[in-house]
């Protein structure tokens, strides 16, 4: 028996002083401070803050097929050293592309043994796949992610109205959400040069907002249930509340450097801020925002979505690889940027936001994401009152490419637990793998 006991400890209903009792890898009390089994093992973690591990339900680990751009040994090592116990794993950019049960076979295979903390799984809705998404529900995908727009990988193509029509009934009968990048090739346009303005002027708002719009109006239809990622602008979180108003069963997420960057912080020719939706005017940044503190959004994930450093082309916004790594930075960044720019920063808003409500979209809510009899004992204790500059090469990430890269950020993670056992203490991995394939 563990006994994880703190100051500041971070409940569903607030932080306070409290002891967390473990036994078989989950929680099984939340009492007072001194309500402590006898013989027990007692972890003290004082003042650090002691949250609940965090899910990151959008990360890109590219394995199998493109290993070389991040993989399941790396990307796990990098969740564990940011306090991150579970992430859902995106379709792409894994060669083969989650469209296909021996596809997602391949793909936990490939990470059987090799996780730090526990992987779970979002299958693809691409052109022709019907057919495909029973089984991969079957097999035990959370839901299924879909573009609107080319992908930039040619083995995960984009779908359309037709194809949303033909997806959308099959999903809402498994009940599992969609997952949709939202712009319209539409109201996209060539970026004019390879300057960062030319790039940004090139996928406007309205991009996002019509599709989501579009998106809005098929949930509703179908009765299925949406969730729109990397949400980046005022227009788009419009969109989502008009969809909502309507009747659609839609949530949405955005990502911490929507949340730390503004298009003024952009060094021309610095590419490893590119990402699609790109980083908009301090405008945008400041209605994420408040949508975060009002309920409008509700969670952020990092889309975490890295490339071989050559692939991201310096000084060339138009050909350079739109991806931003921060998976084991995530937790810094936002409370970081929400001291800097949230009405009021509270440890229990970084809870829900990155634990509680990325675990329910996944369909994990019921033993992931809080602080509470009968889940799974993840937990991060972490110093909210310390910070450090961003040495890019320590970081466990496969290539050291980030914008946060001699930025200094708030927040130092100590510990990282996984079902009551440390996989991360004192800056290192601790032990070998012990995640799970969810």
């Amino acid at each position: 028996m563990l006994v994880v006991r703190g100051e500041r400890v971070v409940l569903p209903t607030g932080e306070r002083a409290a002891s967390i009792v473990i036994e078989d890898g989950q929680i099984t009390s939340v009492g007072e401070f001194h309500d402590v089994p006898a013989g027990a093992d007692i972890v003290e973690a004082r003042n650090l803050v002691v949250s609940p591990g965090l899910v990151d339900s959008h990360v890109h680990v590219n394995e199998p097929g493109r290993t070389d751009w991040e993989g399941f040994d790396t990307a796990t090592r990098a969740a564990a050293a940011g306090g991150v116990t579970t992430i859902v794993d995106m379709p792409l950019n894994s060669t083969p592309a989650t469209t296909t049960l021996e596809a997602f076979e391949l793909k936990r295979r490939a990470a059987e043994r090799r996780v730090f903390v526990d992987v779970a799984f979002w299958g693809g809705v691409v052109p022709g796949n019907e057919a495909h998404l029973n089984a991969l529900a079957d097999a035990g995908v959370r839901g299924f992610k879909c573009f609107l727009v080319p992908s930039g990988v040619d083995d995960f193509q984009s779908v359309d109205e037709a194809h949303l029509r033909r997806a959308l009934p099959l999903l809402a009968r498994l009940r599992l959400p969609l997952l949709v990048h939202a712009e319209l090739p539409a109201r996209l346009s060539r970026p004019a040069t390879t300057a960062y303005s030319a790039y940004l002027a090139s996928r406007p708002p309205e991009s996002e907002s019509d599709a989501i719009d579009l998106t809005g109006r098929l949930s509703r239809e179908y009765e299925a249930r949406v969730h729109i990622v990397h949400v980046s602008s005022a227009e788009g979180v419009d969109a989502i509340q008009r969809a909502r108003a309507s009747g659609a069963q839609i949530s949405g997420e955005t990502c911490p450097h929507y949340l730390t960057f503004c298009s003024d912080d952009v060094p021309e020719g610095a590419t490893e801020f590119k990402c699609a939706p790109p980083i908009r005017q301090a405008s945008h940044r400041a209605a994420l925002w408040r949508s975060l503190e009002g309920g409008s959004l509700d969670l952020v994930a990092t889309d975490h979505s890295p490339s071989p450093p050559a692939m991201k082309r310096a000084g060339n916004f138009v050909e350079s690889w739109g991806g931003i790594a921060s998976l084991e930075l995530s937790l810094r960044a936002v409370w970081t940027a929400a001291l800097a720019h949230a009405r009021s920063a509270r440890t229990i808003d970084l809870a829900r936001w990155m634990s509680e409500a990325p675990a329910a979209l996944a369909g994990l809510g019921t033993r992931k994401g809080r602080i509470a009899r009968g889940f799974d004992a993840d937990l991060v204790l972490w110093r909210d009152d310390a910070d450090d500059v961003v040495d890019a090469a320590a970081l466990q990430q496969r290539h050291k490419v980030t914008p946060y890269a001699g930025r200094r950020l708030r927040g130092l993670v100590q510990t990282t637990f996984l079902r009551g056992e440390r996989v991360w203490d004192n800056n290192a991995v601790a032990g070998e793998p012990r995640g799970r394939l969810l």
